[in-house]
Protein backbone atom coordinates (compact mmCIF):
# COMPACT_ATOMS: atom_id res chain seq x y z
CA UNK A 1 0.00 0.00 0.00
CA UNK A 2 2.69 2.46 1.00
CA UNK A 3 6.48 2.31 0.73
CA UNK A 4 6.92 4.43 3.87
CA UNK A 5 6.25 2.42 7.04
CA UNK A 6 3.11 3.55 8.83
CA UNK A 7 1.47 2.43 12.04
CA UNK A 8 -1.42 0.02 12.17
CA UNK A 9 -3.82 2.76 13.22
CA UNK A 10 -2.64 5.01 10.35
CA UNK A 11 -3.11 2.17 7.88
CA UNK A 12 -6.63 1.45 9.14
CA UNK A 13 -7.51 5.14 9.07
CA UNK A 14 -6.21 5.58 5.50
CA UNK A 15 -8.19 2.58 4.32
CA UNK A 16 -11.40 3.69 6.00
CA UNK A 17 -11.07 7.11 4.37
CA UNK A 18 -10.55 5.46 0.98
CA UNK A 19 -7.01 6.81 0.64
CA UNK A 20 -5.26 3.63 -0.45
CA UNK A 21 -3.49 2.86 -3.69
CA UNK A 22 -6.34 2.40 -6.20
CA UNK A 23 -5.89 -0.68 -8.37
CA UNK A 24 -2.71 -1.79 -6.62
CA UNK A 25 -4.46 -3.45 -3.69
CA UNK A 26 -3.48 -7.10 -3.79
CA UNK A 27 -3.75 -10.20 -1.60
CA UNK A 28 -0.76 -9.26 0.57
CA UNK A 29 -2.25 -5.79 1.09
CA UNK A 30 -5.52 -7.37 2.28
CA UNK A 31 -3.56 -9.51 4.74
CA UNK A 32 -1.53 -6.56 6.01
CA UNK A 33 -4.72 -4.60 6.54
CA UNK A 34 -6.44 -7.47 8.36
CA UNK A 35 -3.39 -7.79 10.61
CA UNK A 36 -3.55 -4.05 11.33
CA UNK A 37 -7.24 -4.24 12.25
CA UNK A 38 -6.53 -7.17 14.56
CA UNK A 39 -3.76 -5.19 16.25
CA UNK A 40 -6.12 -2.27 16.79
CA UNK A 41 -9.41 -3.90 17.83
CA UNK A 42 -10.84 -7.00 19.52
CA UNK A 43 -11.45 -9.76 16.96
CA UNK A 44 -15.20 -9.39 16.39
CA UNK A 45 -15.03 -5.60 16.27
CA UNK A 46 -12.05 -5.83 13.91
CA UNK A 47 -13.77 -8.17 11.46
CA UNK A 48 -16.90 -6.00 11.40
CA UNK A 49 -14.92 -2.85 10.68
CA UNK A 50 -12.66 -4.61 8.19
CA UNK A 51 -15.46 -6.19 6.14
CA UNK A 52 -17.50 -2.99 6.03
CA UNK A 53 -14.47 -0.95 4.92
CA UNK A 54 -13.56 -3.59 2.33
CA UNK A 55 -17.10 -3.57 0.91
CA UNK A 56 -17.00 0.25 0.67
CA UNK A 57 -13.61 0.02 -1.03
CA UNK A 58 -14.95 -2.48 -3.59
CA UNK A 59 -18.12 -0.43 -4.19
CA UNK A 60 -16.14 2.79 -4.73
CA UNK A 61 -14.21 1.04 -7.48
CA UNK A 62 -17.21 -0.67 -9.06
CA UNK A 63 -15.97 -4.12 -8.03
CA UNK A 64 -18.55 -5.34 -5.55
CA UNK A 65 -18.65 -8.65 -7.43
CA UNK A 66 -15.10 -9.39 -6.22
CA UNK A 67 -15.97 -9.33 -2.51
CA UNK A 68 -16.24 -12.81 -1.01
CA UNK A 69 -17.39 -13.10 2.60
CA UNK A 70 -16.05 -16.63 3.02
CA UNK A 71 -12.58 -15.86 1.73
CA UNK A 72 -12.43 -12.64 3.73
CA UNK A 73 -13.51 -14.24 7.01
CA UNK A 74 -11.47 -17.42 6.57
CA UNK A 75 -8.25 -15.47 6.03
CA UNK A 76 -9.14 -13.08 8.82
CA UNK A 77 -9.54 -15.90 11.36
CA UNK A 78 -6.42 -17.69 10.09
CA UNK A 79 -4.47 -14.49 10.64
CA UNK A 80 -5.95 -14.10 14.12
CA UNK A 81 -5.03 -17.66 15.08
CA UNK A 82 -1.48 -17.24 13.79
CA UNK A 83 -1.15 -13.94 15.65
CA UNK A 84 -2.20 -15.65 18.89
CA UNK A 85 0.38 -18.38 18.33
CA UNK A 86 3.20 -15.94 17.61
CA UNK A 87 2.59 -13.40 20.36
CA UNK A 88 3.13 -9.74 19.67
CA UNK A 89 4.93 -10.12 16.36
CA UNK A 90 4.75 -7.07 14.13
CA UNK A 91 3.75 -7.40 10.49
CA UNK A 92 7.25 -8.06 9.13
CA UNK A 93 7.96 -10.83 11.64
CA UNK A 94 4.45 -12.22 11.21
CA UNK A 95 4.88 -12.48 7.44
CA UNK A 96 8.29 -14.13 7.79
CA UNK A 97 6.78 -16.74 10.11
CA UNK A 98 3.65 -17.31 7.98
CA UNK A 99 4.63 -17.22 4.30
CA UNK A 100 1.89 -19.72 3.42
CA UNK A 101 -0.73 -17.04 4.05
CA UNK A 102 0.76 -14.89 1.28
CA UNK A 103 0.13 -17.49 -1.42
CA UNK A 104 -3.06 -16.51 -3.21
CA UNK A 105 -3.43 -18.94 -6.10
CA UNK A 106 -3.57 -22.51 -4.77
CA UNK A 107 -3.15 -21.08 -1.27
CA UNK A 108 -4.07 -22.25 2.19
CA UNK A 109 -7.84 -22.10 1.74
CA UNK A 110 -7.53 -25.08 -0.60
CA UNK A 111 -6.84 -27.21 2.46
CA UNK A 112 -10.23 -26.35 3.89
CA UNK A 113 -12.54 -25.60 0.96
CA UNK A 114 -13.48 -27.09 -2.37
CA UNK A 115 -12.89 -24.58 -5.14
CA UNK A 116 -16.56 -24.71 -6.16
CA UNK A 117 -17.58 -23.74 -2.64
CA UNK A 118 -15.34 -20.67 -2.60
CA UNK A 119 -16.63 -19.61 -6.02
CA UNK A 120 -20.27 -20.07 -5.07
CA UNK A 121 -22.73 -17.22 -4.74
CA UNK A 122 -23.46 -18.35 -1.18
CA UNK A 123 -19.77 -18.03 -0.24
CA UNK A 124 -19.71 -14.52 -1.68
CA UNK A 125 -22.68 -13.43 0.44
CA UNK A 126 -22.11 -15.22 3.78
CA UNK A 127 -19.37 -17.05 5.60
CA UNK A 128 -19.51 -20.73 4.70
CA UNK A 129 -17.85 -23.24 7.01
CA UNK A 130 -14.99 -25.28 5.53
CA UNK A 131 -16.33 -28.21 3.54
CA UNK A 132 -13.23 -30.32 2.91
CA UNK A 133 -13.18 -31.34 6.54
CA UNK A 134 -16.61 -32.84 6.04
CA UNK A 135 -15.26 -35.25 3.39
CA UNK A 136 -13.27 -37.31 5.86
Amino acid sequence: MNAVPITDSELVSLFERGETAGENFHHSDHLRLAHAYLCEYPTLVAIGKFTEALKRYAAARGKTHLYNETITCAYFFLIRERMARSGDAGWEEFVCNNPDLLIWKDGILGRYYHEATLKSELARRVFVLPDKLLDR
